[in-house]
């Protein structure tokens, strides 16, 4: 039988990715949902070929341009936030691709895990954000998280191998980003242009820029901690420019596994939708002889502040991670307009974390609260 999917942000480099591998294995998947946020060109262009039943644009002043474009399709146009949240529970949907980006991706990945779906787990800030009351509803719903994200996936298929032996430490691999080795004075004047050329991956410009300044990595950090309960001390990153192991997991003898392969989204994209079934995939394959050699180093916490400011976040915990979010997502958004500096990011964070009410044990309006005022004080900071 066909798994239906729900695409949530089918428009972005994730979801566009999905949709590279349901059309590879049309015969398995069958899309339900796709939403887009404003891109309502692609989203029209995504409905016709895969005729899903609903498309959600989340801009209503994109919505007519939609509507009019599928009116002689058998598919249901709708706009708004809380359209996905309602339709995310359909009874014939079984995954959800959690891939929106930001904050806006946690209200609607709720309703799904409310609605007992499986997520297939693109959206990081859903777990910064609010990562034990998404453990502890998915426990208590039995809506199984799927980790998309490449290492999350990586240290995932590490413990299927595992046959139940607990971890000691888990290795969480960066690529270290388009700055690795340049020094600190130039990394200070490097515009928004030059951080967007990612040396590994095609991502999104928000995640481009937050792997530029490795708060991709801190909230990878944040995510590994929730999806495998383990402490942040058990968590350690490492550099590795060729991006070919994707994470690690050690074990109290020592032993170290490693999943590895070539960079390429669509391959834990496709484990995640298909799992626990491997399928087949057109990609490049490692041939480790023309690699000649794997490098790693320490992560430099002084070139990239934002890597400590995320270990501090989650070492203090309650609602201070959703503060590091949300004042990130402000800064990036600036620098991506070239309004701020590249080290503004971090000094808007660390005054944001400074002026946010500690709340130990958050809940979820808490999160919202923080995120909303967190939001005002980063901007009033710019």
């Amino acid at each position: 039988m066909k798994r239906h999917i729900a695409i949530l942000g089918s428009t972005g480099s994730i979801g566009r990715q999905t949709l590279d591998v349901i059309r590879s294995h049309s015969d398995l998947f069958q899309v339900d949902l796709l939403t887009a946020n404003n891109n309502s060109s692609l989203l029209i262009m995504q409905a016709l070929e895969f005729n899903p039943s609903s498309v959600v644009i989340c801009n209503e002043s994109k919505y007519q341009e939609v509507a009019d474009a599928l009116q002689d399709k058998d598919i249901k146009v709708f706009c708004g936030i809380s359209s996905i949240c309602e339709l995310v529970c359909g009874e014939s949907i079984d995954i959800v691709v959690a891939a929106m980006v930001g904050f806006s991706g946690l209200q609607p990945t709720i309703s799904a895990i409310k609605a007992g779906k499986i997520i297939a787990l693109a959206n990081k800030e859903t777990l910064v954000a609010a990562g034990s009351i998404i453990m502890a509803l998915s426990r208590q719903y039995n809506a199984p998280i799927l980790p998309v994200d490449s290492e999350h996936s990586a240290i995932f298929q590490c413990l299927l191998c595992a046959q139940g032996n607990a971890l000691s430490k888990i290795h969480l691999t960066a690529s270290g980003g388009p700055f690795r080795a340049w020094d600190r004075d130039r990394i200070a004047r490097a515009t928004a242009a030059e951080a967007l050329k990612h040396p590994n991956w095609n991502m999104g410009a928000k995640v481009t820029i937050d792997s530029a300044t490795m708060m991709n990595k801190g909230f990878e950090v944040m995510e590994a901690r929730w999806l495998f309960d383990v402490k942040p001390s058990d968590i350690h990153v490492v550099v590795h420019p060729e991006s070919v192991i994707h994470s690690m997991v050690e074990f109290e003898d020592g032993a170290v596994m490693a999943q590895m392969c070539c960079p390429d989204m669509r391959e834990p994209i496709q484990f995640a939708l298909s799992f626990p079934q491997r399928l087949s995939l057109d990609n490049r394959k490692l041939d480790f002889a023309a690699l000649g050699h794997l490098s790693f180093f320490e992560p430099d916490m002084e070139k990239f502040p934002n890597l400590a400011l995320a270990f501090q976040a989650l070492e203090k915990g309650g609602n201070i991670p959703c503060a590091l979010n949300a004042a990130n997502e402000v800064a990036v958004a600036a620098y991506l307009h070239d309004s701020i500096g590249f080290y503004d990011i971090p000094a808007i964070i660390e005054k944001c974390l400074a002026g946010t009410d500690f709340v130990a044990n958050p809940s979820l309006d808490d999160i919202y609260l923080t995120h909303e005022a967190t939001l005002a004080r980063a901007n009033r900071l710019i």
